[in-house]
């Protein structure tokens, strides 16, 4: 199946901003994060289809996952 991801800030070198890939189903946006070589403890914010998601939730064909690494600053 085919996802979209949306990578942010830091997140997006060396990877680019909007990455389509292809999955095996069932996918989870944690097997995601293995595929990119993202850890979990850089993701503060996962949305699916610019919801609130959680690592192991089985993502659709077609799905749009954004992912966010903690901010920082003052």
């Amino acid at each position: 199946m085919e996802l979209q991801i949306k990578l942010f800030a830091t997140l997006r070198e060396g990877r680019g901003k909007i990455v389509t890939k292809e999955f095996n189903p069932p996918t989870t946006p944690k097997k995601v994060l293995e595929a990119l070589n993202i850890d979990e403890e850089d993701v503060a914010i996962l949305l699916v289809n610019g919801v609130d998601a959680n690592l192991d939730q089985e993502l659709q064909e077609g799905d749009v996952l954004s992912i966010f690494p903690p901010v920082g600053g003052g």
